[in-house]
């Protein structure tokens, strides 16, 4: 039977998954170098084993280096099929079924932003008897995705009209910006504001508080100095227009207490929200992506102590969970019975 290899294509990470359960997820700043994105995809698919047909979702459209997002979808398109040259290759849409390329090309809006329904829909299965939602937090976004009866209750389809019934926040545990997060924070009994500029991330928020891995290498932070937590800490004291002479260690741990508060008090109203008008009050959860850290938390406020809350981490693997749209991708190809083994 033939391999399948599934590609998630975002703005700022390459993710990948293959029918044997493998997966794999690269950091790439595609609107920076919208012209490497064909070589990037064929270096991230040689992380995994040979495959015969491909399999594509995308939300790396939106990226502001195309002048339209239907040119993004084409372009995408343009470099898969550089990148897996020969290969039969099918593109998942909006409808809730795979096109060929050149169908997509016609109707590029079909394609654009789909990720998020794939896995909603493999997520929808595995909480079949319950009203539940998806919380997939990643490390720009998140996805809110109601769920009843095995299918997807959201209401929106776009990003745009995601983004009005509170499907699709932009707060994620890594590239969101501090002020973007909250205009400001109490800081010692003081109403304090955060500067309107890229001082810090919530990546600071994160690595200040331990919740994520210190990274010497990685430098793509406010300043373009290491993802290290005294690094983020300085980063955070940036933030209300301080630094660690001005303010102590304890001052920028409580700086990021407020933030990290704020990201889950947002992303509960938002789930809230979204529930209300669909499914009500969620009785379980699904948690997925590179910030389950913060979903868990999210997908406990809403369904409560003795909610069921199922981690897809645990139930398919960290690196599956990271890459889970690309993962949900190969159940898809599975259930369409693509010839996939």
């Amino acid at each position: 039977m033939k391999q399948w290899l599934a590609v998630d294509i975002g703005g700022a990470n390459l993710k990948a998954a293959h029918t044997t359960g493998a997966a794999c997820a690269e950091p790439f700043a595609l609107w920076k170098s919208p012209d490497q994105l064909a070589e990037r995809l064929r270096a991230l698919a040689g992380l995994l084993p040979a495959f015969d047909m491909v399999a594509v979702t995308m939300t790396a459209e939106l990226c502001d280096c195309f002048a339209t997002k239907n040119d993004g979808v084409r372009h995408v398109l343009d470099a898969v099929e550089s990148a897996f040259n020969g290969r039969e290759i099918r593109v998942w849409t909006l409808d809730g079924r795979f096109r060929g390329v050149a169908e997509v090309r016609i109707e590029p809006a079909s394609a654009a932003a789909s990720n998020w329904l794939a896995l909603a829909s493999v997520a929808a299965r595995l909480l079949p008897a319950e009203a539940s939602i998806l919380v997939d937090v990643g490390s720009t976004t998140t996805d809110l995705i109601p769920l009843s009866g095995g299918n997807v209750a959201a209401r929106g389809r776009t990003d745009l009209s995601r983004m009005r019934h509170g499907e699709l926040v932009y707060v994620g545990i890594r590239r969101t910006p501090a002020c973007a997060v909250a205009a400001s924070i109490e800081l010692f009994g003081f109403e304090t504001p955060l500067a309107a500029e890229l001082f810090a991330t919530t990546n600071d928020v994160y690595l200040a508080l331990g919740s994520t891995v210190e990274d010497q290498e990685d430098r793509d932070t406010a300043d373009g100095r290491p993802s290290t937590r005294a690094y983020a800490l300085a980063r955070l004291a940036r933030s209300v227009c301080a630094d660690l002479n001005e303010l102590n260690v304890d001052a920028a741990l409580a700086i990021a207490r407020a933030l990290d508060e704020i990201v889950v008090a947002r992303l509960v109203a938002a789930a809230r929200n979204a529930c209300e008008a669909t499914v009500g009050a969620p009785r379980a959860a699904i948690v997925a992506g590179s910030g389950s850290i913060v979903a868990n938390r999210v997908a406990r406020a809403l369904v409560g102590t003795h909610g069921n809350v199922l981690n897809l981490s645990e139930l398919w693997s960290p690196a599956a969970a990271d890459a889970a749209c690309a993962f949900a991708l190969i159940e898809l190809v599975r259930n369409a019975n693509l010839n996939c083994s």
